[in-house]
């Protein structure tokens, strides 16, 4: 039977993905820095042994064998899943695959000291390499799937985005926040000349921020027993479902940033944690592309952990940890504070879209041959002039290198977090549609009721829909960005 085939090939790739996901987050959590160069022959060796099983010769027939067969539904499901994703595995010969992940970890292990120093020279060759082998691996996929270059590493990411439907969206939403970002400083400025906002007391230790973190990933729902918290140079939610990892950064002078970080990365890892187990060693069992992934991390951190409501609650737990004895009217200026700013991660969710944007526009250009490398911190600086007002040509640390992406060959990557914004935005406009009460629970503490309705419409769902069908089927109309625009008028409008 080839669907039994198929079951125990997905078994098999399950424990390679397995391994090399624990390799991943801990190479960027807990290994020596001289282990680094064993550590990426080990996982690029397991990496073309994963691919090589995963795209046997023989699969192909096994496929088309077991579509023949008598299956249930969600069997059905499985396999043409099982399909899509054989399709864009086989586009790479394991050699590249090899490759690709040797020198992806190399150029992340050296990033991470080059950016720290601030050191664009010695780093451009490295990020020429990657530019030069994602361009490689772009044309193959392209030439398999028939799609745009770009579109065919967007694919790897959020099957079925396109540029052609992310580019209008994103210039009417870059159109809107050209307007909208003077507006709401403007209105920052006017509510804090009435109320002057109350300083952070800048003495946070780093261990009791740590537990601070801790006490709210369980309190939203994230399971301790299989998943935990560490440090990184940028923070991520990695491992496997049952053993999520998840890594913040720290700073002793604020402490919302680690938290916010914190809760964002568990957006990530609540979806991990309750995707469909009995799917697990199939594709069907796999979160729906990234951005969904990143609707779930936003969706925690800016639905939720930026919902006054959310502060009612939160704040006698601040108090606890950290011994901050605020109000709600101290803690808001805070967690609702805007400013342009040169750092995606630690950017506000007004001005967040533009850092992504300028980012899509880049890497569309470096991937298309229309921008080379050595000409990346211009271009970065031109963008950030026009779309914030900012100038990082003598920064490049906080400029092209900022991010672990492009490093990581990454590329077709970002669209997906502003994506992932307009749908968790348009997810709480159908819960708080549907629950009436919603502001009432999360300012009890409450996050049952939103985590029941996001386990039973986005995350038990798995890969069983695609990302269009998924949100309309969620949220009752396809996406649309009014959502994510209305949501930032009422919090940081006039």
């Amino acid at each position: 039977m080839s669907f039994q085939k198929l079951d125990e090939l997905g078994h098999k790739l399950e424990a390679l993905e397995h391994a090399l996901a624990i390799l991943g987050a801990d190479e960027a959590t807990h290994m020596a820095v001289g282990g680094g160069e064993k550590r990426a022959e080990a996982m690029a060796a397991l990496a073309g042994m994963l691919h090589r099983q995963a795209t046997a010769p023989e699969i192909a027939d096994w496929i088309a064998a077991a579509e023949q067969e008598e299956l249930s539904h969600d069997q059905r499901l499985a396999v043409a899943e099982f399909r899509r994703n054989h399709l864009n595995l086989t586009c790479l010969p394991a050699e590249f695959v090899e490759r690709m992940t040797r020198e992806r970890l190399r150029t992340e292990q050296l990033w991470r000291d080059l950016r720290a120093k601030n050191d664009w020279a010695s780093f451009e060759p490295a990020l020429e390499t990657i530019v030069t082998l994602v361009r490689e691996e772009a044309a193959m996929r392209s030439d398999v799937l028939k799609l745009d270059p770009y579109d065919a590493l967007m694919e790897q990411y959020d099957p079925g985005n396109r540029a052609a439907g992310i580019t209008p969206v994103f210039t009417e939403l870059k159109a809107f926040l050209r307007d909208f970002v003077p507006q709401a400083l403007n209105a920052q400025e006017r509510r804090n000349a009435v109320r002057p906002v109350k300083p952070l007391s800048g003495v946070y230790p780093v261990d009791k921020q740590r537990e601070l973190g801790l006490a709210m990933m369980a309190a939203v729902g994230f399971n301790l027993t299989h998943g935990s918290l560490s440090v990184s140079h940028h923070p991520f939610c990695g491992g496997v479902p049952t053993d999520v990892r998840i890594t913040t950064r720290y700073k002793t002078g604020d402490f919302l940033s680690a938290l916010m970080g914190v809760l964002h990365e568990t957006g990530h890892a609540l979806y991990e944690q309750n995707l469909p187990s009995e799917w697990a060693h199939w594709p069907l069992g796999k979160a729906r592309g990234m951005a969904v992934h990143e609707s779930q991390s936003l969706f925690v951190e800016k639905q939720l952990g930026r919902n006054p409501n959310f502060w009612r609650w939160a704040l006698p737990v601040v108090e606890k940890h950290l011994g901050e004895d605020w109000s709600i009217d101290d803690i808001l200026p805070h967690v609702h504070h805007i400013e342009r700013g040169f750092i995606r991660v630690d950017a506000d969710e007004v001005t967040y879209p533009l850092h992504v944007i300028l980012r899509y526009e880049l890497e569309q250009d470096l991937v298309g041959g229309r921008l080379e490398v050595a000409d990346l911190p211009e271009a970065w600086d031109a963008k950030m002039r026009d779309c914030l007002g900012l100038s990082t040509i003598d920064n490049p640390a906080d400029g092209p290198m900022q991010d672990v992406h492009w490093a990581g060959g990454a590329f077709g990557y970002f669209p997906s977090y502003t994506l992932g914004a307009m749908m968790a935005a348009q997810q709480w406009a159908a819960f708080e549609h549907q629950h009436p009460d919603a502001n009432n629970q999360l300012a009890r503490g409450d996050f049952e009721p939103v985590n029941q309705w996001r386990r039973d419409n986005i995350w038990c769902q798995g890969s069983r829909h695609s990302t269009p069908a998924l949100m309309e089927k969620a949220t009752g109309e396809a996406l649309n960005a009014r959502f994510f625009i209305d949501h930032l008028r009422q919090r940081y409008g006039e």
